[in-house]
């Protein structure tokens, strides 16, 4: 049915790339492009045998014109943009010069200052909308999943939805005294910078991990739980009806947290150039390329995440309460595509939202969140392709 084009080559990538292999009814002939065209070959040494094409080609995102070289050489459908959201802008500038539809999982981030927001990519939308060029942002898991939760919550469930708490919880142990599940760069930009929630029409900011409370998670039971700030908060609290509060919570051991400490103290997770030894280094970027890469935790990682969304709001009249969350098995997932469990909740996603795309269910002008569509046909192909959803009408609540 279609080509994609998918920059990227590291733990997300290799997943959204085996779940387009294992539909090459929608994906006939994908392209994996990466700044290091050998990762590229390893996946598609992997999937040897597939009745996916699959192609590879070199690849610096930072450059517009070397995307547009590509698009025009390989002609896809549609560009799946799995690499740093630092690229995001370069891609979608391709996209429009080539009319090609445009995915991502996470909103761009200016590389030099922690700054976490869609204006960047929003300020497109007219664009897109000219050009009569799709661009679907965020379909990860969270953004993603949480905001096609929010949104089958809203048509299934509630006239109006009015508190939100989006919950992340890994319990899965790697074994190293200290190691990221994803991008050690984004990850620890993410925890580092101020917490931030929406409540009655303005946002509340408040110091990094600074709030805390135990949630007893289904499969995982009791755990610690820290308000952050997370892209999808912008985009729900203009998208969902009624919406009075939406807070973000993410799980952090105490040993993570030790470690963490530790780095900010010596200021290893700075963004701020440093000179060592005549050369200009950026200490967190240093920092990345000596943890562990995250794409290597597979083997090692056991243990369940659990993501979910507590909904609370009206449903004719009456109060409501909803819970709706997937659990996820580390090795399961390693088992099935060689990757842990945070870089399959991402991937598969990727890969629905570009089928989605590609069956123009989801396909109109303009540049979108997920939560913009029909939450429907998304929910349906989670429960088909490995991250199956389950629902409590009464779940405890965090107050």
């Amino acid at each position: 049915m279609g080509k994609a084009l998918i920059i990227g080559a590291g733990g997300v990538a290799s997943v959204a790339i085996h779940k387009c292999c294992q539909n090459p009814d929608v994906f006939e002939e994908i392209c994996i492009a990466s700044r290091t065209v050998e990762k590229c070959e390893a996946i598609k040494n992997k999937l040897a045998g597939s009745r996916t094409i699959i192609h590879t080609a070199q690849l610096d995102a930072d450059s517009t014109d070397m995307v547009i070289d590509l698009i025009k050489s390989f002609k896809p459908d549609i560009v799946m943009n799995l690499a740093l959201p630092y690229q995001d802008l370069t891609i979608m500038d391709a996209c429009l010069a080539t009319g090609v539809d445009y995915l991502d999982t996470a909103n761009y981030e200016p590389p030099d200052i922690a700054k976490f927001e869609y204006k960047w990519q929003w300020a497109y939308r007219e664009k897109f909308a000219q050009a009569g060029v799709t661009a679907l942002l965020g379909s990860g898991f969270d953004p993603g999943v949480t905001g096609i939760f929010c949104a089958y919550a809203q048509k299934h469930y509630f006239d109006e939805i009015h508190s939100i708490d989006i919950v992340d919880a890994n319990a899965g142990d790697h074994g190293y005294p200290f190691a990221t599940n994803f991008n050690p760069e984004i990850n620890i930009r993410e925890i580092t910078a101020n917490g931030r929630y929406y409540e009655n029409g303005s946002w509340v900011e408040t110091d990094p991990l600074s709030m805390k409370k135990v949630y007893d998670l289904p499969e995982i039971g009791p755990k610690s739980i820290y308000l952050m700030y997370h892209e999808e908060l912008e985009s729900l609290a203009l998208n969902i009806k009624g919406i009075k509060r939406i807070r973000f919570w993410m799980t952090f051991s105490d040993n993570y947290l030790n470690h963490l400490r530790v780095l900010e103290n010596v200021g290893m997770t700075s963004i701020e150039p440093i000179d060592f030894e005549g050369q200009q280094i950026i200490p967190l970027q240093f920092l990345k390329a000596v943890l562990p890469d995250p794409a290597s935790l597979g083997p090692r990682t056991k243990g369940k995440t659990n993501i979910g969304c507590i909904i609370q709001g009206i449903k004719d009249g009456k109060p409501r309460t909803y819970y709706v969350y997937n659990v996820c098995d580390h090795q399961e997932c390693y088992a099935e595509v060689g990757s842990q469990a945070i870089s399959y909740t991402t991937g598969v996603p990727a890969m629905i939202g570009a089928m989605l795309m590609l069956k123009g269910i989801w396909k109109k002008p303009g540049v979108f969140n997920v939560e913009e569509f029909d939450p429907d046909p998304f929910m349906e192909a989670l429960n088909k392709c490995g991250l199956p959803w389950q629902e409590n009408f009464s779940p405890t609540l965090l107050d």
